[in-house]
């Protein structure tokens, strides 16, 4: 009967759905959730998002972001919901190749996202909508390109209402890039910690003082700080606070004029200049490259991981043959100056990121769930590992075994490149520190290896004294 009624008046019909799984990090939101179902990836719309739901899809702005490129389209499908008490409509995303957090993003892209952040609230305005959130995870990359993902952000906009994500946006994108811009490129790893953005008293504090002579920062971030404390716990009836359409616009204008202006100052970081200071000789580069290129062919890659990638060089073999490409770099500069030249180029199949090896992104969130793991994200299809070796091993003590497990975790297919002590590059890093690292030699690495892969091409690198290696994981490694 109460199937007949729900026909009667229009509804979908929905019944519960056993195989799917719903994504650990969707739960704050009653507007719904995301889930896996046969491997693809749905979000359950929920009957209290409905009105707005239907406005977004209804007033043209869906089609509007979607046709800049600014949101991801979506299709909506009939198939059951996991939760069908509470379902309205279930619509299948875009896929994203690879989901990466604002902590693993340079400051180009965290500034790119938070613009798109707020010429997508301008553009809902134009369509009596507006953002009821403004989390940095809600924009993710297509290789170079930010696009908006969360179909449920959006409420209808009142006459007067005050921008309720003010606060969130102050918190995730102003005090992020003002300390990467003022203090720190680092800093925004912070995020790593404060999940909801950087709190404002803190950068408040960590902010040079000079900061205050900027009008935009001195109130988005300094006397919105003080503003907080002075009404911390006190009873605040929002209903009554009035702003104009034209104040409220303003205030978008000025937080996207301030992160337009803010600019990143001392990159001239080690490795952002690598390829002006290499040991290879031309002969030994190009030799390199045409090796590289030749085992990726090998490979049949759909999703190409580069560890220690500097600013992409050998990255682009992969996406240069639309290889979805994850470009991972320490150094900041070296991936500012990659995702710089991604972007000027257009280019769709490569995504740099900052990454740390010795200490990669982590599961953080309620359970540790909400923003996973980096290994768990893959694997990737083919991992590249050149002039990466001897940092791990040397660098940070890390024993040969264990660097082979770790890849063995990330991937099926390795290209990496051993690195001799007798290279010039090892003997930097030795020139400093007593060398205790008497099992770091080609026979051992390749015996500590051969434990997860099997190695399929060995290739000397001519005019040099480096090797590389092709290999597949053994069957049943984990």
């Amino acid at each position: 009967m109460l199937s007949l009624v729900n026909l009667l008046q229009g509804k979908r019909k929905v019944t519960s759905l056993p195989n799917s799984k719903i994504d650990p990090a969707s739960f704050r939101d009653p507007s719904g959730f995301l889930f896996t179902h046969n491997g693809k990836i749905y979000r359950q719309i929920n009957n209290i998002y409905k009105p707005n739901y239907d406005l977004l899809m209804e007033s043209g702005l869906y089609g509007r972001l979607t046709g800049l490129g600014l949101m991801i389209s979506h299709r909506e499908v009939d198939i059951e919901a996991p939760k069908p008490q509470a379902a309205y409509k279930i619509i299948e995303p875009e896929p994203i190749p690879f989901v990466s957090y604002p902590y693993e993003w340079c400051f180009g892209q965290l500034k790119d996202a938070a613009v798109t952040t707020f010429s997508i609230q301008k553009t809902a305005m134009d369509y009596g909508m507006t953002l009821k959130d403004c989390s940095a995870y809600n924009i993710q990359f297509r290789g170079c390109k930010p696009v908006f993902i969360d179909t449920l952000s959006f409420g209808k906009y009142t006459p007067g209402q005050i921008w309720v994500p003010y606060m969130q946006a102050c918190q995730h994108f102003i005090a992020t890039l003002a300390l990467m811009s003022y203090k720190d490129v680092r800093l925004n790893k912070l995020l790593r910690v404060y999940l909801d953005g950087i709190p404002l008293d803190l950068a408040s504090s960590l902010l040079p003082f000079t900061t205050r002579l900027n009008f935009s920062l001195l109130s988005h971030i300094h006397l919105h700080s003080k503003s907080q404390k002075h009404f911390g716990g006190k009873k605040i009836e929002v209903g009554k606070r009035k702003i104009s359409r034209m104040a409220f616009m303003g205030l978008i204008d000025s937080l996207q004029t301030l992160v337009e202006r803010m600019q990143v100052r001392g990159l001239g970081t080690e490795w952002a200049q690598y390829y002006q200071d290499t040991n290879y000789s031309e002969k030994a580069f190009n030799h390199k490259h045409k090796i590289v290129e030749e085992m990726l062919a090998t490979t049949n890659t759909g999703i190409l991981w580069d560890f220690g990638a500097n600013d992409g060089l050998f990255s682009r073999i992969g996406s240069n043959q639309k290889i979805y490409t994850l470009s991972m770099d320490i150094d900041y500069g070296a991936v500012e100056k990659n995702y710089s030249r991604g972007k000027q180029s257009n280019e769709d199949f490569i995504l740099p990121l900052i990454m740390d090896l010795s200490n990669p992104s982590p599961g953080i969130g309620w359970k540790n769930e909400e923003r996973k793991p980096l290994i768990t994200r893959g694997p990737a299809d083919t991992v590249l590992a050149l002039a990466l070796i001897h940092h791990l091993a040397i660098s940070n003590n890390l024993p040969l075994g264990k660097i082979a497990s770790f890849f063995s975790h990330c991937c099926r297919y390795l290209i990496i490149e051993f690195i001799p002590k007798d290279d010039s590059q090892v003997q930097r890093l030795l020139a400093t520190r007593k060398d205790i690292f008497t099992d770091y030699h080609q026979q051992a690495f390749e015996q500590e290896f051969s434990h997860y892969f099997k190695i399929q091409k060995v290739e000397s690198v001519t005019d040099s004294k480096r090797t590389l290696y092709l290999m597949e994981k053994r069957e049943g490694q984990k």
